[in-house]
């Protein structure tokens, strides 16, 4: 997450018709989809919304993050103007106006939910500086829409050197596990080398299993993490090289995970996170060397399968891919944005081929795209800085 200015309307809107994504753009289907972005809940509006999910509960009940430290429980009635305050850790959570990528950063549900009333989040504590932690929550036992804020056991911390760059999307994969999406540890360049750098746990994503506990750890790795047993390697580590993943998502359907990587100089990344993936930070950067050691594109380092250059946008916002059933032609696409031109399109990627067929614009206004998210049901909306949460239909046929 990258927090500037966004540019003039002309510009984006110029950008967006003369501009190619990437050099392969003359490739796949970049034509505008007819769909465009419209308000949702238009009665509400929040202080910094970061996150809106579901609880997989059966209830269909949407949740809202906001950056300082509260969670909402969104109305069922998109036209009802009031919220249920589901946990408030406002009074631990550390977030700053200009050292703003700290704060409540991830919220993700037990896979057993309804049953155990466990949930998980990420944030930044007031306990020690430039640390964040993951901390297990439970619903109190008197109010289904009522977290306990007492219940909290934290279960992972770690301490970065700086304060951008901190990731921060945690979300349960198919296989039950616990990933963790994390930034390289900040400033610019990566000047620690952690990208690359098997030995932290920065500049990576992790997988840990919460439902046990090694010795030492509320938590378990899990005995097939790709590093587990090399003495010079964290054995959280699912795959690593990344600058700072900015949001990431399972495919509901295929299981493939999904994960937009900020970039720094030129280029922008969507990646498809595997097992044991090297993605090439600060080594290279999109498709490119990085630098004045950047190396080229080599067969230990995973590409990504597009990226687009700073002409277009210059801080991507990572989605998911679409998988309700108000909108069929999106099905299978993933949706994404930049933060900075609030450009936004649906990619559609062939994983047999492993090409790219479409990245095709949707329409909506230059808005500074926060993060994506889905309700119960498949359904996808967006959230704005300005504090609004937005949602895609059909335009209508002029």
């Amino acid at each position: 997450m990258r927090i500037v200015r966004l540019l003039p309307l002309i510009l984006v809107a110029f950008l967006s018709f003369t501009v190619a994504p990437t050099a392969r753009a003359a490739e796949v289907d970049t034509s505008p989809m007819a769909i465009e972005a419209v308000r949702a809940y238009p009665n509400l509006k929040f202080d910094l919304p970061v996150l809106l999910t579901h609880g997989g509960d059966g209830t269909g009940r949407t949740f809202l993050v906001a950056q300082k430290g509260v969670i909402h429980i969104l109305p069922k009635d998109e036209g009802g103007g009031e919220t249920k305050e589901f946990l408030d850790i406002s009074d631990r959570t550390l977030y700053k106006d200009k050292e703003n990528e700290q704060g409540l950063l991830g919220l993700a549900f037990h896979p057993k939910f309804k049953e155990n009333g466990q949930f998980f989040v990420y944030y930044s504590t007031t306990e020690k500086p430039l640390t964040t932690v993951i901390s297990r929550f439970r619903v109190s036992k008197d109010d289904p829409n009522r977290a306990d804020a007492d219940s909290e056991e934290e279960i992972w911390r770690l301490t970065h050197p700086f304060w951008n760059h901190k990731g921060g999307t945690i979300v349960f994969g198919p296989d039950g596990c616990l990933y963790i999406g994390l930034g390289d540890g900040g400033s610019a360049n990566d000047p620690h080398g952690n990208g690359q750098n098997l030995g932290t746990q920065l500049g990576s994503i992790l997988r840990i299993d919460v439902d046990h506990h090694d010795s030492g750890k509320k938590y378990a790795v899990p005995k097939d993490n790709p590093f587990v047993g090399r003495d010079d390697a964290q054995g959280e580590i699912w795959a690593y090289g990344v600058r700072n993943i900015w949001r990431m998502a399972f495919d509901r359907k295929t299981g493939t995970l999904w994960a937009g990587d900020v970039g720094q100089d030129l280029w922008e990344e969507i990646i498809l996170v595997r097992r044991g993936g090297n993605y090439g930070w600060n080594l290279r950067e999109g498709m490119h060397p990085f630098g004045k050691t950047g190396v080229d594109k080599r067969d230990d380092m995973v590409e990504p399968i597009w990226e687009y250059h700073h002409d277009v946008g210059k801080s991507i916002t990572g989605g998911h891919v679409y998988r309700g059933k108000k909108l069929p032609e999106l099905d299978g696409m993933y949706l994404y944005a930049d933060y900075v031109t609030g450009l936004m399109w649906a990619l559609s990627y062939d994983e047999k081929s492993k090409t790219v067929t479409a990245n095709r614009s949707i329409h909506a206004q230059p808005l500074p795209v926060m993060s994506f998210g889905e309700d119960e049901a498949g359904e996808s909306y967006f959230l704005a800085r300005s504090g609004e949460i937005y949602t895609l239909r059909r335009r209508a046929a002029k």
